[in-house]
């Protein structure tokens, strides 16, 4: 488990995930071009959004890759 600071819309927050979210979370950013700040801003926007439930941002980053994940798997 890896605490880091993110910067998320101006102001920063830790967030705690295993290494392994972090490096696919690194991945995907780093393949849409986007910095992993950038990345995650998306993320949280769609989590507090009308369709996202709010929630808990580590929980809501992990259940991303998930469905990256299986994502590359359906078109494989």
């Amino acid at each position: 488990m890896r605490k880091r600071s993110i910067t998320i819309h101006g102001h920063q927050t830790s967030i705690s995930l295993e290494d392994e979210f972090w490096h696919e979370l690194a991945v995907i950013a780093e393949t849409r071009q986007l910095s992993l700040n950038a990345l995650v801003t998306e993320i949280d926007k769609q989590r507090s959004g009308p369709k996202g439930g709010g929630g808990n941002l580590s929980s809501t980053l992990r259940v991303y890759v998930l469905k990256q994940a299986r994502r590359k798997i359906s078109r494989a």
